[in-house]
């Protein structure tokens, strides 16, 4: 039977940029409409490294009403939107539904302490056995716990995507794919009661957990409606983190592959039927994430193009106005592997003096030290690559998957030279698209909560392969030549 048309608003929050994009199925394809863009980023206020959600939202709403103005224009109207963003960053809201404090920051400082005092009550390796995530010091249970009396006096913590929800439907609930990441969820897919007495954090701050592809309820709030909004447009629960929604859009046949949600963040992984915890992957910092169907995304948290952003705003503070494209292509007439950090390093993690930390780490492994804007560039995409090779070749070798192929949706897509080089170092082939994966997860949610597409993951991955041809990038090195390269980084990086 024939697929019906449809139209849905996928609302895609990155850390540094959001996204509004109408997607339209018409005639069994997929297509994309870009209708807002507009920048996100962190600032200090009282104290805190906060987003500015009010100034997001009135993005977001602009975006949506032009998603139904675009949707209008096709003979369509919108039907639906679903929000997906960044993980474990939240806002506490208070009986009345307002928010206590702007969300704060995962890059804030303020979880240093905290992070120290639940570990040392609580053994690392205990948590990890309890919910199979990785133990970072941005996680949600860490930054409640900084969070202190600020708990105490909330009524509710939704995470990002929850809370706009909340803010366009007035309906609360908590999707479970994004509650994954919080280390507050047991491996039954059950809020940890246990963890929430341990720590003095208030049972009532999360309620109902639910799936993606929930319907919520309608638009109804008045700065939305305004903005062009219908009210008839519901509000439907997607795979909310966004790395959640772009491996449901990733193109892929069968189970042996790896991905890399590629952003300002890379996200190595491969996909399981159930968590899988083991001292030696805990140690590595392996994560058991939930996501669409039930799936478990098994992965590692990578830097990603944030090292390049941080470059090129410092190169800006001097007056040189740079591009990631121009820098690229720059870089690709310099030697390989010259200059090399341990992308996945802590000390990479924060704001403020990039260049500096990465000439640290580059006088550490004793390799050549980046000055120019292409050799800073050079040193991130080949590290990079290194990286992605370390962790998939870590996952495989764990969980027992084989890697046939490797699938890099995200942003980091669009970048040929890093897909080249990541052939090169993994061996395996890499399939690069769709860029905007998380948005089509997003969608692709949608359409099953409206009852337009069947929740069959096989069959919606044909369809995003059918509407999205991607690129392949075949290996032309011999893999041995990243050899040295990684026993470089594993020996003298820490």
């Amino acid at each position: 039977m024939a697929l019906r048309s449809a139209a849905v608003a996928a609302v895609d929050l990155g850390a540094s940029s959001g996204r509004v994009l109408l997607v339209t199925l018409v005639e069994g394809r997929l297509e994309l409409e870009q209708v807002a863009r507009f920048a996100n980023g962190g600032r200090e206020v009282n104290g805190v490294f906060s987003w500015d959600l009010p100034a997001l939202v009135v993005e977001i709403e602009r975006g949506l009403g032009a998603a139904t103005k675009a949707a209008r224009a096709r003979g369509l109207l919108l039907e639906s939107l679903g929000v997906d963003s960044w993980a474990v960053d939240y806002g506490l809201v208070d009986a009345s539904g307002r928010l206590l404090r702007l969300p704060a920051h995962h890059r804030d400082s303020r979880t240093n302490a905290s992070f120290a005092a639940v570990t040392s009550q609580l053994d690392p390796w205990a948590l990890y056995q309890r919910n199979g995530i990785a133990l970072l010091a941005f996680n949600t249970l860490f930054q409640l716990v900084a969070d202190g009396d600020l708990t105490d006096s909330a009524r509710n913590m939704l995470l990002i995507p929850d809370l706009i929800n909340f803010m366009f439907c007035g309906v609360k609930a908590w999707e479970i794919t994004n509650a994954s990441t919080t280390q507050l969820l047991t491996l039954d897919r059950e809020w940890d009661d246990d963890l929430f007495t341990r720590f003095g954090l208030p049972r009532e701050l999360v309620g109902e957990l639910v799936d993606p592809g929930v319907v919520l309820g309608h638009v109804v709030s008045p700065t939305a409606l305004a903005a062009g909004v219908s009210g008839t447009t519901k509000i439907i629960t997607v795979a909310s983190h966004d790395t959640a929604s772009a491996v449901l859009a990733v193109p892929a046949e069968g189970s042996n592959f790896a991905y890399v949600s590629s952003g300002t963040w890379s996200l190595v992984g491969v996909e399981l039927d159930d968590p899988l915890l083991d001292h030696d992957a805990f140690e590595a910092g392996y994560t058991n994430e939930l996501g669409a169907f039930g799936r478990t995304r098994y992965l590692r948290n990578v830097m990603g193009f944030w090292l390049l952003q941080e470059v090129i705003r410092e190169f800006a503070l001097d007056g040189q106005e740079l591009d990631a494209a121009m820098l690229t292509e720059q870089a690709r007439s310099l030697s390989p592997r010259r200059f090399l950090v341990d992308a996945e390093s802590d000390e990479l993690l924060g704001a403020g003096d990039m260049r500096g930390r990465l000439t640290a780490q580059c006088e550490r492994l004793g390799t050549e030290i980046p000055v120019s804007p292409a050799e800073f560039t050079r040193c991130i995409l080949d590290s990079l690559a290194l990286a992605y090779r370390r962790a998939i070749r870590g996952i495989s070798t764990v969980t027992g998957v084989r890697v046939d192929a490797i699938y890099i949706v995200g942003g980091g897509a669009l970048n040929a030279e890093l897909c080249q080089l990541t052939a090169d170092a993994c061996a395996v082939p890499v399939h690069a698209g769709p860029v905007e994966a998380a948005a089509i997860g997003n969608a692709l949610m949608q359409l099953c909560g409206l009852g337009v597409l069947a929740q069959d993951l096989t069959a919606l991955r044909r369809l995003v392969d059918s509407s999205f041809p991607g690129t392949l990038f075949s290996p032309l090195v011999d893999a041995s030549e990243w050899d040295e390269a990684q026993t470089l980084v594993e020996t003298r990086a820490r």
